[in-house]
């Protein structure tokens, strides 16, 4: 096992009622803003509970955070901020509002160009407003981290920042709250947290004991619950073991002292910024044709993720590593995720032009052992095409 840090100081309420309990974790004096996204929360309720809770409470609004959040919104929300000398964010939705909020919480007092915060990887923040959150998608874990992802829409640009001082102060997450969501939200969802978990689980074996058995409990939770929820919405025992797996798949416990990866993620973000595919189904059409690239690299993990996971015993190495592969692409399909460009009507001639944000980004050695060059990425989309 590596050496590592591990710092998780987000306050976690679970469970039903607890969006009541914000008057327990941001002050009385606060003045608040409450940012959300395009309305929903008006109308599965949490609107409501959430200004129940915080009667009494100075409480402003900010609305129309999009998924994968736009840097051109959110400077509106920094303007509004500073004007209103608002001292507590309120991100109330999922991942992707939660990732806004963490660039707003550090853009407000900072100096300079709000966009270098993105640029260098969040290195310059000095500080940041405080945040809690009220969860009603679970997917990206952004809710215990301290990352964030922003896209620019007039650059096409979309990248990730983190730093601690963007960490929420308290996070909500009460099932009840993801009911309502529509099957396509619901089955991201389960994809994201799936291919979250795979990202720190897919490397090469460090003796991590821990860390591989949490990895896989999260896998086979999310294999055995995703189903059940898109058959059954208002399942709450399903809904609440989802909810915590996306949680926990990037809290950064499994994280801790493991090689990492992430290629998967750099080349999705590319995807959704040229096409505007959802985050979810960008992971799902480049992990497979990933896996089978950097096989030979990642083939002590696949095989122990084909057995432990996927109960593959029989045959040769090299069958079971192509069934876990094939296993977790047709788990996708099955969410009703598919996992190929031809499967959103997008053919191989935009694939130089995401190799050369992949290179203008500065993502030319990906991987947990930095060999996934432009060449390399470059072969990856077309095996997904």
């Amino acid at each position: 096992m590596n050496n590592f840090t591990l710092f998780t100081p987000t306050k976690i309420r679970f469970g039903k009622g607890q969006i009541a309990k914000l008057s327990s974790e941001i002050p009385k004096d606060a003045k608040v803003l409450m940012l959300y996204g395009g309305g929903s929360i008006k109308r599965n309720g949490v609107y409501e509970q959430v200004l129940a809770a915080l009667d009494g409470y100075d409480v402003h609004e900010f609305s129309g955070i999009e998924p994968n959040p736009a840097y051109e919104t959110l400077v509106k929300a920094i303007a509004y901020i500073r004007e209103h000398d608002i001292s507590y964010l309120l991100a109330v939705g999922g991942g992707s509002v939660i990732d806004g909020t963490k660039f707003i919480a550090a853009a407000v007092d900072y100096p300079g160009d709000p966009w270098d915060i993105i640029t260098t990887g969040g290195r310059n923040i000095r500080s940041a407003l405080p945040i809690a959150c009220v969860l009603t998608l679970p997917a990206t874990g952004s809710e215990t981290n301290c990352f964030s992802v922003v896209s620019r829409r007039e650059t096409g640009d979309k990248q990730s920042f983190g730093h601690p001082l963007v960490h929420p102060k308290c996070a909500i997450l009460d099932p009840q709250t993801t009911y309502t969501l529509p099957p396509r939200q619901t089955a991201n969802g389960v994809v994201d947290a799936f291919i979250h978990t795979l990202e720190q689980y897919l490397t090469y074996p460090v003796n991590a004991k821990i860390q591989d058995r949490f990895a896989e409990g999260i896998l086979l939770t999310l294999i055995e619950e995703g189903p059940k929820v898109l058959a059954n919405p208002e399942d709450y025992d399903s809904r609440a073991n989802v909810m915590w797996a996306a949680t926990q798949a990037l809290s950064g416990l499994i994280g801790a002292g493991v090689p990492q990866d992430w290629a998967t993620h750099a080349l999705g973000h590319e995807i959704t910024a040229l096409y505007g595919l959802d985050h979810a189904q960008t992971l799902a059409i480049v992990l497979p044709a990933l896996l089978r690239e950097k096989r030979k690299t990642k083939r002590e993990k696949l095989l122990q993720y084909a057995e432990r996971v996927w109960h593959l015993t029989d045959g040769s190495e090299e069958s079971r590593i192509e069934c876990a592969i094939e296993a977790t692409r047709v788990f996708f399909e099955e969410l009703g995720i598919k996992t190929r460009f031809s499967d959103y009507q997008i053919d191989d001639s935009g694939i130089p032009k995401l190799v050369a944000k992949l290179t203008e980004h500065g993502q030319t050695a990906l991987g947990e052992h930095q060999d996934i060059t432009p060449e390399v990425s470059e072969r990856i989309y077309r095996a997904a095409v």
